[in-house]
Parts: C-alpha cells; sequence; structure tokens
C-alpha cells in the first residue's frame, strides 16, 4: 500500500493536526536528519519529492504516479539541485517549497470539505503561529529573541554553562520562587516569558521551562535535548556542541 494515502481530515482542528505532524515531519528532514535526507536526494535518481505525513515522518520518493493526484504533490526534482548549490541554500530552497506545499494540502482539505471564511481565516491563524519550516530551517524566526537574550545576559556574554543547557538555571529559578523574595520572583518571571518565544532549532516548537535545552555553540540555535538526542548527564561532558547541521555541514564533498 502506498505511504501516501492520507486520512481525510474534515474539521479546523484535524486539518491543523495533520498540518503539524506533516510540518514536524519535514523539519526533521531537514535538520535532525539532514545528512540522512541529503543522501537520499541522489541527482543520479529520477524526480524526486520530499513527503512530509501526519505521523511526523517523511520520505523522499517518486511523485505520485496517478494524474490527477489525490492530494497535491510537493516540488519535482529537489534532487536535482543539490550539487549545484551550497548545502544551507539548497536546504533552504526545498524548505520554501515545503512550506508552499503544506499550505495547498491544508487548504485542499479546507476547499473539499467546504470550510467558509471564518473557518479559513481560523486555519490561516492557526497555521501562522507556527514559524514556518523556512523559518526553522534558516534560523530567521530566533535572531530578535537571540537578541534579547544576549541584552539579559547577567555575564554579558555566553559562558560554557550557560549556553550548554538550561536544566541547572530552571532548577535555580524553581528554588528561588520558593523564597519569599518579590524582585528575585519578578526577574525569573519576565526571563521565563522571555525565554518563552525561543523556539527548538529541530522541530519549531517553543520553549518550555520544565524541558532541557542545548545551545549549538556554531550556529548558536537552542535545541530540545530530546530532539537532537542529548541528555543533562551527557551535556556536561560536552567542551562545544554542534548540532546535527553544523555537524553535517563539515561533511566532506566528493
Amino acid at each position: 500500500m502506498d505511504s501516501r494515502a492520507q486520512y481525510n481530515p474534515r474539521t479546523v482542528e484535524e486539518v491543523f493536526r495533520d498540518f503539524k505532524g506533516r510540518r514536524a515531519g519535514l523539519i526533521k528532514a531537514l535538520t535532525t536528519d539532514v545528512e540522512d535526507f541529503y543522501n537520499q536526494c541522489d541527482p543520479d535518481k529520477e524526480n524526486l519529492c520530499l513527503y512530509g505525513f501526519p505521523s511526523e515522518q517523511w520520505e523522499v520518493n517518486l511523485p505520485a504516479e496517478e494524474v490527477p493526484p489525490e492530494l497535491p504533490e510537493p516540488v519535482l526534482g529537489i534532487n536535482f539541485a543539490r550539487d549545484g548549490m551550497q548545502e544551507k541554500d539548497w536546504l533552504s530552497l526545498v524548505a520554501v517549497h515545503s512550506d508552499s506545499w503544506l499550505l495547498a494540502i491544508a487548504y485542499y482539505f479546507g476547499a473539499r470539505f467546504g470550510f467558509d471564511k471564518s473557518d479559513r481565516k481560523r486555519l490561516f491563524n492557526m497555521i501562522n503561529e507556527l514559524p514556518s519550516i523556512f523559518e526553522v530551517v534558516t534560523g530567521t524566526a530566533k535572531k530578535q529573541v537571540k537578541e534579547k537574550s544576549s541584552v539579559s545576559n547577567h555575564s554579558g556574554s555566553k559562558s560554557k554553562s550557560s549556553s550548554k543547557q538550561r536544566a541547572p538555571e530552571h532548577q535555580v529559578k524553581q528554588t528561588k520562587a520558593l523564597e519569599p523574595k518579590d524582585e528575585e520572583e519578578e526577574l525569573d518571571e519576565e526571563d521565563e516569558d522571555e525565554h518563552g518565544e525561543t523556539l527548538c532549532g529541530a522541530c519549531g516548537e517553543h520553549y518550555g521551562t520544565d524541558e532541557f535545552w542545548i545551545c549549538c555553540d556554531i550556529c548558536e540555535k537552542w535545541f530540545h535535548g530530546k530532539c537532537v538526542k542529548i541528555t543533562p548527564a551527557r551535556a556536561e561532558h560536552i567542551k562545544q556542541y554542534k548540532c546535527p547541521s553544523c555537524s553535517n555541514n563539515k561533511r566532506a564533498r566528493p
């Protein structure tokens, strides 16, 4: 059975859930699984497409054979451009086309199941609350947040302990919250609100105060530890952390 055969979401919430699942799969291909994705996009093969599925998985495959296809198709031939440009530019190009495809899928469902003006507006607003795949891949969604964070650093520069992980910082915050010190509590709340705008470089989701995060020392993007398979214990022994994208960019070219 073709893995691209999907269920048909009928409500705004179901379409948005479908959108989020596909988006997560595509982001995974273009960030944490980028080496595998790169290798599958062989320019010597036929026209290939990058598919994202509601199950948060991705697949590089040939386009659907039936014409017209059941669902809108992703852009054709992403593999042909792979070796003709810088890897980061190629990933950005695929990200742009992936964003366009996601919107086409969502509005296809909306049209098919008769969403009216208010439903379409609600769906778009829900989608627009998330950063685009392009913004996640290029890091543009986090530039302002990073600038604000650098200004609010107590040390004025990013130390190894503060850049590596946020878990110890959160533990300190929680301890302080138990003490009757209003000024410190207010500062902690402001800091948490600011970090609440930070987005994971892998999944694109927001920062959470109860989650372990790690920062790449090369591109300075923040990641959920679970998204890049780094635990707090492991982070303690890492002198310089490189995220999957920065590690893969060092790959030797043929």
